[in-house]
């Protein structure tokens, strides 16, 4: 929620007449839209590794990013030079490269009423001292490494930052925005018998430090990454061959990210790199899968309130029982491709122009018994976390699995370890024969990675059955 006391002359030293003046100078010689999208950023983080503090840091930055288009050629420039005379060549050089004949005139700006409330902040992460984060580290710290004699190195880490961002275009838009994160996280490493074995958890999101009180506690967080640690160390190589596999909820969400957000994000349609790209409308999964992208659910690491194009977010239904009903859209592509805005349009900082992102994507809920589905299965694999994938623009995918069991008889039995999951996404849109009740989100710690921006996401699903899956192992 943004703070009454945030003000864009005193943050920034512009107010809306020399925006809008910034707004004219880069419209001077033509164009159809400009933008300007102001940053200040503060971060924090703190690092614990062989018992000790091993390193703090805390950086500011602040900044400007200014955008021109004329059809589809887009001129961006940035500077952290605030001065107007900076600002102005800033804006003279975006539009000497997105220029036309035609000039359209900015509007005046109006401010924005702000987006849904999704930052459930107490006490906020920059208002804390460094001694409160380091606390937070050093209890998860201790929790792994006291989980067991088997954990033989810890490594323990908070991050915070807030970021407040203002945006202006030419259509007489002024929307502001103040945005919280969090991430506390810890990775165990177990020894026996010469084998060597990894754990990771953490926690966080759009929260205040009372988010770490609860049930995703620094504590909890450290034994979690230690118990997956040790357990590792007993488990089998995973079978390979083609076989069911049912996915656990929460984490493998990353599946659904990867193999499915990502090509509905509008640029990769748009531009025919996607294998949905003449999809829309069209069957390509079974009646039991809907996939949404929610950047408005309270607390999650993906959601904001506007997008970095001031653009007020919406639940955004992807696929509906199987047919592709929608897209991510950010501001050009919206306008080339004549479709509504949904508030998907993101940036890592002032020094990028917007591209379509995914925010928090899921596989909706189903009816199916998460305890009947594992019990309709008489040999498979149970696949619980991921480590990460590849995915191609034909849809053809690799995922590796850190961790999962055995099903055997209807049961989960032998822990196993290092299996890759090898399939196309459309394939196994298909083959999604049962959808779990049990819908739940991953790890709140995620960066999606794209075109060199990372920017903070989430993404979950419920207990799902792939009826049949090639499985690399051993």
């Amino acid at each position: 929620m943004l703070s009454p006391a945030f003000d864009i002359r005193q943050r920034f030293g512009l107010d809306a007449a020399g925006l809008r003046s910034v707004l004219d100078a880069a419209l001077a010689s033509g164009g159809d839209f400009a933008e300007i999208f102001l940053e200040y950023r503060e971060y924090r983080s703190a690092f614990m590794e062989e018992d000790i503090l091993k390193d703090t840091s805390e950086s500011f930055s602040l900044g400007l990013g200014l955008r021109v288009w004329a059809g589809e050629t887009t001129g961006y420039g940035y500077t952290n030079d605030l001065s107007m005379d900076k600002i102005l060549r800033t804006a003279r050089a975006a539009s000497a490269v997105a220029s036309s004949g035609r000039t359209i005139p900015a509007l005046d700006l109006r401010l924005q009423e702000g987006g849904a409330d999704v930052y459930r902040v107490i006490r906020p992460p920059d208002q804390a001292p460094f001694e409160t984060k380091i606390a937070l580290v050093r209890e998860a710290y201790e929790a792994c490494r006291e989980f067991s004699p088997l954990i033989k190195k810890v490594k323990a880490a908070i991050q915070d930052q807030v970021q407040f961002i203002a945006v202006a275009n030419s259509e007489g838009l002024l929307a502001i925005d103040r945005r919280p994160l969090v991430k506390l996280t810890c990775v165990g490493i177990a020894e026996k018998d010469g084998k060597r074995e990894s754990g990771y958890s953490g926690g966080g999101g759009r929260v205040g430090w009372e988010h770490f009180a609860g049930p995703t506690s620094p504590a909890a967080i450290g034994r979690e990454a230690a118990r997956e640690a040790v357990e590792l160390l007993d488990a089998r190589d995973a079978p390979a061959g083609e076989m069911p596999v049912v996915l656990a909820p929460g984490h493998a969400g990353v599946l659904i990210h990867e193999a499915v957000g990502h090509l509905l994000e509008a640029d990769f349609v748009r531009k025919k790199t996607s294998v949905f790209w003449n999809k829309s409308g069209r069957k390509v999964g079974s009646p039991a899968v809907t996939i949404y992208d929610d950047p408005t659910i309270p607390a999650s690491r993906g959601s904001y309130a506007i997008d970095d194009e001031g653009t007020i977010p919406q639940k955004t239904l992807l696929i509906e029982k199987g047919v592709v009903r929608g897209l991510l859209q950010d501001k050009l592509c919206a306008k080339l491709m004549n479709r509504s805005l949904t508030g998907h349009g993101r940036r890592q900082d002032y020094t990028d122009y917007p591209i379509p992102r995914m925010a928090n994507t899921y596989i909706d809920r189903g009816e199916d018994d998460p305890a009947d589905i594992i019990r309709s299965v008489r040999k498979g694999l149970y696949a619980e976390r991921f480590t990460g994938g590849q995915v191609e623009d034909s849809g053809k995918f690799t995922f590796s699995v850190s961790s999962g069991y055995l099903i055997e008889e209807g049961r989960l039995t032998a822990p196993v370890k290092q299996a890759t999951l090898i399939g196309s996404n459309v394939d196994i849109l298909k083959k999604i024969e049962m959808v779990g009740s049990d819908l739940a989100f991953g790890l709140p710690t995620g960066t999606c990675s794209k075109e060199g921006q990372d920017v903070p996401v989430n993404d979950g699903c419920p207990t799902l059955k792939i009826s049949l899956m090639t499985v690399g192992g051993k």
